[in-house]
């Protein structure tokens, strides 16, 4: 596949680049059926998972590998069928039912390029697939009523692999996909920005988000991380709090969220301060730190790298916010600099928000060590046209990792009096999407807030 300097920048309609998206799906899928021997695949949507002890379900996720060939991410039950040189089926559940909906049937610009068929319960949709799946593999979580229908294998891991290998390089219809996703969360930071300027709770900064980018909370890709003052430095932040700061005691706001166009997803994270003073400087200073980051992406780079280099420029700054007094590559060799930057730099992102295959030397499954010390990078892999990553520096003030560094050998360098004045504020975290293209890079999040 070939990408052009700036596969973003699309004139061609979601109905043409989606049907060379399924083409390139279709050549991947032969080359990974051929290599791992199978000759059909079937992939399911997904169950609807039912409460222990109840008759009420948690809210339906798609499986991302079902969501890769159609964009229907609503309706447990569902298969995709696909045989070499034979045009994908959609076997689409829609149940006759009264106690709930079932799903429309879809009539949007992307069925013509599937083979249709409607079922209604899931024993009728073997009727749909080949009549013998002795050679069939199956991706997805299988139910029991499905145990003796005869698959090949269940999601072997040979066959993953090469699927997920070459999943990291996105098709220009995915990339526009995540252009959307990146334009409808910028409306949502936009309103989150302003709940919270305007006195609103955790809570309320989060539904004004919701409304803004017109998803249900199910609907989004991750859950919210929406952090006033303290609770910024907790990394995945869960709660939201009823009760809003009073004026005085606002001090700061962390948001990490997305949205999802067609199942693809978007990650954003962005840190304001409620007035001017030293820890706006220092999301400033980490802000510089990240458009840096983002400017040195490019094809060929060797994505720990970007990580270490990242410690290196967070380093810097906690030097010059006077919170450490070393130079930033001691501060790194000495592992000073992961007090304050915990996690890695950055994910793979497309289907999923920590898209699979970060961490794979080639299609075989085998993987690429991670930096010592660095234990949550989770992308190891060099850059490719067509990748989409994420870019996200942080600095934290957590007591967690404050208290060893206290009784350690770290202890001499950090300005602990100037920890304390900032601690109140919790953390800073930047996080923009970014495409490497063929000589260089685009940024999906800074295009986004630039238009919106």
């Amino acid at each position: 596949m070939e990408f052009q300097d700036e596969p973003v920048m699309q004139t061609a309609s979601l109905d043409s680049l989606y049907r060379d998206h399924l083409r390139t799906v279709g050549e991947r899928t032969d080359h990974a059926l051929d290599a791992a021997g199978f000759e059909h695949l079937v992939v399911y949507s997904g169950p609807l998972p039912l409460l222990f002890l109840d008759d009420q379900s948690s809210p339906f996720k798609v499986n991302p590998h079902f969501k890769a060939w159609v964009p229907v991410l609503d309706n447990p039950d569902c298969f995709l069928v696909y045989t070499p040189g034979q045009k994908p089926t959609l076997v689409f559940n829609q149940p006759i039912d009264y106690w709930y909906k079932p799903a429309s049937t879809p009539g949007d610009y992307w069925v013509k390029h599937v083979d249709l068929r409607l079922t209604p319960s899931l024993p009728a949709a073997r009727a749909h697939l080949p009549k013998s799946l002795a050679r069939a593999a199956f991706i997805g979580e299988l139910p029991n009523e499905l145990a003796g229908w005869g698959f090949a294998q269940v999601n072997p891991a040979p066959l993953l692999d090469q699927l997920h290998f070459a999943r990291a390089a996105k098709t220009p219809y995915e990339l526009e996909c995540m252009r959307r996703a990146n334009a409808i969360a910028v409306r949502g930071h936009r309103a989150a920005e302003r709940a919270f300027r305007e006195g609103k709770s955790e809570y309320g900064t989060h539904m004004a988000y919701l409304e803004a980018c017109g998803h249900r909370e199910e609907e989004m890709p991750y859950n919210n991380i929406v952090a006033f003052n303290a609770n910024s430095s907790v990394l995945h932040y869960q709660h939201l709090e009823r009760t809003a700061p009073v004026a005085g005691e606002r001090l700061s706001f962390l948001i990490d969220a997305g949205a999802q166009f067609n199942g693809y997803a978007c990650d954003i994270t962005r840190t304001y301060a409620a007035r001017d003073g030293d820890f706006k400087a220092l999301i400033d200073a980490v802000d510089d730190a990240q458009r840096s980051l983002c400017a040195a992406v490019r094809p060929g780079m060797d994505y720990r790298e970007l990580h270490l280099t990242a410690h290196r420029r967070l380093a810097g700054v906690l030097r010059d916010a006077d919170v450490i007094r070393v130079e930033p590559d001691a501060a790194v060799s000495s592992g000073l600099s992961s007090v304050f930057f915990p996690h890695g730099i950055g994910h793979l992102l497309g289907l999923q928000v920590h898209d699979v295959g970060g961490l794979m030397r080639d299609a075989s499954g085998a993987t690429i060590d991670k930096p010592a010390g660095h234990p949550y990078l989770r992308l190891t892999r060099r850059l490719e046209p067509g990748f989409v990553v994420t870019v996200e520096p942080g600095v934290y003030f957590i007591e967690l990792l404050l208290a060893p560094a206290r009784a350690n050998q770290h202890a001499r360098h950090i300005n602990w009096p100037r920890v304390a004045e900032l601690e109140p504020y919790g953390g800073v975290r930047v996080e923009d999407d970014v495409v490497v293209t063929a000589s260089g890079h685009a940024n999906l999040t800074r295009d986004a807030f630039a238009k919106g």
